[in-house]
């Protein structure tokens, strides 16, 4: 079990992780615990977290723990601060990527479920970075990385809340990322296109051609995008966009006239 209780002379960075009970979160775990890097692991489902723990712990002699909470909860991140407090765990490496999409028109969608998405996205991941910023900066090292998408530079018909939310979460980090500049702590805003995770299914995504067709081979696997992410953070990046080809078509439509944009995602992201 994870507990920095105990005094010690040399102490081993720890980093948070949420949403890591599959996916990009999953990735990254695997990812930092053959570096030697403690592991606190966040999402709902304690059985996976619990097995990854037991797994990375045995395999690479690093201390986890894990913590079973629904982030869309408005108190979660409090309870994850008191129980990080308890434990007497500073937090190293806060890596906020659990969040969640919803596809379909936005006048027919159940309202709990937009405002519950807002919630993960937007509030948690700020209160978070709020409630474990102080202690890195008190320390005077730090790293934080905030899991937004390609989406944040782009309006989303048939997504227009969940791109929303990303737009919130690149500009937060590239304004804080600012903020914190020479501090010894940084801030990277992971922003990448359609990736090999549960998302779509989260999202209900098999409904629309987005991942289909020419839009196909944007798609990268969670281990390359994990790979880009953290070696981008530990450079201090304020951000990151893995794939050349998300890149590119990014490019392509900071040089296409705003108005056009719209149009052009809504018949991307139409049903099949």
């Amino acid at each position: 079990m994870l507990d920095q209780s105990a005094p010690t002379s040399v102490r081993r960075p720890t980093a948070l992780i949420t949403g890591a009970s599959g996916g990009l979160g999953e990735e990254m775990a695997r990812q930092l615990a053959p570096r030697g890097i403690h592991l606190l692991l966040v999402a709902r489902r304690e059985d996976k977290l619990q097995a990854l723990a037991a797994e990375l712990a045995e395999k690479h002699g690093i201390q986890t723990g894990v913590m079973a909470l629904d982030l869309a909860d408005p108190g979660a991140a409090a309870e994850l601060e008191r129980e990080a407090e308890f434990r007497r765990i500073d937090i190293d490496f806060l890596i906020n990527n659990a969040g969640y999409g919803l596809y379909g028109e936005f006048a027919h969608s159940d309202r709990t479920e937009q405002l519950d998405m807002l919630q993960l996205n937007i509030v948690t991941l700020t209160e978070l970075t709020h409630r474990f910023l102080p202690g890195m900066l008190s320390r005077g090292r730090g790293r934080i990385m905030n899991v937004a998408s390609t989406a944040a530079f782009l309006p989303g018909p048939l997504m227009a809340t969940y791109y929303a939310s990303k737009a919130f979460v690149l500009s937060f980090s590239e304004g804080l990322a600012e903020e914190l500049r020479g501090s010894g702590v940084a801030v990277t805003a992971l922003c990448p296109g359609p990736v090999e995770t549960g998302f779509q299914d989260r999202a209900s995504l098999g409904e629309s051609v987005m991942l289909s067709g020419p839009s196909r081979f944007s798609v990268l696997s969670a281990q390359d995008v994990a790979r880009q992410g953290l070696e981008a953070m530990m450079r201090g990046d304020a951000v990151c966009i893995p794939g050349g080809v998300n890149r590119a078509q990014l490019l392509m439509t900071k040089l296409m006239p705003r108005k056009y944009l719209p149009r052009l995602i809504h018949n991307v992201q139409r049903r099949k």
